[in-house]
């Protein structure tokens, strides 16, 4: 299994080129599972282009779909999204890393390197205790969240056991990876009031979504503030803001509107206003109907689900860590600061450079894609707008227009869920056949900016 896996990795002179071709072959071998007949409810197999769509969201964590999941899929293509949601959410290399140290007790460097690339690791030598530790933080918190999820729909709705603890299960895995599928046709609108119900999943998700090096570094060290990394300070304080402004917005927003949280009791706005401001971050369920929220409530989700959540976890966008960062680098140029300081640290250059690339890609990508959206559907820009940043950000919200795309639009959104999943920079680099080294210089000129 070694010298196989060695080959097939010694065919890529760069890890991420690794990283994403796992992740298209896991949508291939997902489409084709979902193809059988015996993944469809109905006694025709499901048409080629579902299956696609259906796999590459829920391996790229999104949520989109184009046919409803309980209706459509049978009990074993429901297994398969399950499996295909948590293969998205470990990572496959980090799943592959893992299969190899239980197999073999030990992995090669190449193998390290694509893991590392998957998991955000800073060294290659610390990526055997990461992948442990992310799969047993990822299977204890669903474990959790299962039981409670469970527990109250025996307990308030009646549910048998067995199908609550399945229920319990495919939610709870859907919520931590950040993958917003649901067995339910109104995804969560029926629970919008249950404490239970939604703040477990709220919970799920910004747990999973605020990146695996970040619990880690709380776990170590949750006394000692002062200590804490660059790169956990950014993501708390980033993501601390986005959720308690997002809240606020949102509910503001739509209090009045008679058809989302108008008709509720005030403290069922505040908590449909919560979950409105979590699910953005690449969560993708929804208490209340995302069609019926008025135009400038879908422009700051729109807003929040460009930025996502914390890396190296499970959520999508652009992350917090890249839009607190620019955040930082625009006070620094503001301010006239030579460097840019964060804490008691000086942020490299090329990181900068990096942040900006992928903001700069993940807009262009966006528009681009909405213009093409537009050419080939008869929807509004501001539909049409939020569907791309939903896909690009692996979101999974929607005004309901995704099962209304023709096909052109639904194979668009599948590349956007792929280049959202594995980045628009992973993906550059895994284009480039090599890494580029300037020997020299150029004389150093100043255009006029602005």
């Amino acid at each position: 299994m070694r010298l196989r896996g060695s080959v097939l990795l010694g065919r890529f002179q760069h890890p991420a080129q690794v990283v994403v071709t796992g992740f298209g072959l896991a949508i291939l071998a997902g489409t084709l599972a979902l193809s059988l007949p015996a993944a469809s409810a109905d006694p025709e197999p499901a048409r080629f282009l579902d299956a696609l769509f259906t796999a590459t969201s829920a391996v790229c964590l999104t949520g989109l779909v184009t046919v409803h999941t309980e209706a459509h899929w049978s009990v074993f293509g429901e297994i398969v999204i399950i499996c295909l949601m948590q293969v998205g959410g470990l990572g496959l290399m980090t799943l592959a890393t893992l299969f190899a140290l239980l197999l073999s007790g030990r992995i090669g460097l190449r193998a390290r390197l694509a893991a590392q690339t998957e998991t955000r690791t800073l060294g290659a030598a610390d990526v055997r205790h990461v992948v442990l530790r992310v799969a047993a933080f990822s299977v204890a918190c669903e474990t959790v969240v299962a039981a409670v999820l469970a527990a109250r729909l025996v307990l308030g709705y009646g549910e048998p056991f067995g199908r609550a603890v399945y229920l319990g299960v495919f939610h709870s895995v859907s919520a931590f990876n950040n993958a917003g599928f649901a067995l339910w046709p109104d995804s969560l609108v029926r629970f919008a009031g249950d404490e239970w119900m939604i703040l477990a999943i709220c919970a799920a998700t910004l747990v999973g979504g605020l990146g695996f090096p970040v619990w880690f570094e709380l776990a170590r060290n949750w006394r000692r503030p002062r200590t804490w990394s660059m790169l956990t300070r950014i993501t708390l304080l980033t993501s601390s803001v986005l959720l308690a402004g997002g809240t606020l917005v949102l509910t503001a927003a739509e209090w009045g509107n008679p058809r989302t949280l108008g008709a509720m009791a005030v403290p069922d706005r505040w908590l449909a206003g919560l979950t409105a401001a979590v699910m953005p971050r690449s969560g993708g369920f929804n208490s209340i109907d995302v069609s019926q929220m008025r135009s400038e409530s879908w422009l700051v989700t729109d807003v929040l689900m460009f930025i996502g959540g914390g890396s190296a976890g499970t959520a999508g966008g652009i992350k917090v860590t890249t839009f607190g960062l620019l955040a930082f680098v625009l006070w620094a140029e503001m301010r006239g600061e030579p460097h840019v300081n964060i804490g008691h640290r000086r942020v490299a250059e090329a990181t900068q450079r990096q942040a900006v690339a992928v903001v700069l890609l993940g807009v262009g990508l966006v528009v681009g894609a909405t213009f093409a959206l537009l050419v080939v559907t008869p929807h509004s820009l501001d539909r049409v707008l939020f569907e791309a940043v939903s896909a690009f950000a692996t979101v999974g919200l929607s005004t309901g227009i995704t099962d209304d795309l023709p096909p052109a639009g639904h194979v668009l959104l599948v590349v956007l869920m792929f280049v959202g999943r594995t980045g628009p920079l992973t993906l550059a680099t895994a284009l480039a056949l090599r890494d580029r080294v300037r020997r020299y210089e150029l004389p150093e000129e100043r255009p006029i900016v602005g």
